[in-house]
């Protein structure tokens, strides 16, 4: 999608965050059998208080007045974790998520040398998308009952100075 703008969300979107990213990650509750996700049972209180703190950055994609897609990172130190990636489900497939991925790097401080990303380890789409970015898979770690995959990308490799200015432009 061509008319798709990223920018900060704040506190007075959180409630149509909340509901973009419990609309997102149904087909991921599904996928696991798993009603009781993170993104699913975060409630509107803790939410705004998420998007509040300094150490998070949370991007929204819109198109025209409405809240298509989300992703959250939080800062600390020398890297940068990203999660959260949610695109409303008649619009998944078309580059979104994609865009918000790539956009973060305009939003990272300085000193950010490296980029964590984790996903359910089923969730190959997810891992295919990240991997196709030039995040590699690091380990897999057991909570519950769902194994998540965490990949890294390490900053400066690649020609992450062009993706910048080609996402910035």
């Amino acid at each position: 999608m061509d008319d798709v703008r990223i920018d900060l969300i704040t506190v007075d979107e959180a409630g149509e965050l909340l509901t973009v990213r419990r609309a997102a990650f149904v087909t991921e509750a599904q996928l696991y059998g798993d009603p009781n996700l993170p993104a699913l049972t975060q409630s509107l209180t803790e939410l705004a208080a998420d998007i509040e703190r300094p150490d998070v950055v949370t991007l929204g994609a819109w198109s025209g007045h409405r809240l298509i897609g989300s992703i959250r990172v939080e800062l600390e130190a020398e890297r940068a974790t990203l999660g959260r990636l949610a695109v409303v489900p008649d619009l998944q497939g078309q580059g979104i998520g994609t865009q918000l991925l790539m956009a973060v790097l305009q939003y990272l401080p300085e000193q950010t040398k490296e980029v964590w990303v984790f996903t359910g380890q089923d969730s190959k789409q997810n891992i295919s998308m990240y991997a196709k970015h030039g995040y590699e898979h690091q380990y897999d770690q057991h909570t519950g009952d769902l194994t998540y995959a965490y990949l890294r990308r390490i900053l400066g490799e690649g020609g992450d100075e062009d993706e910048e200015e080609t996402v910035a432009g």
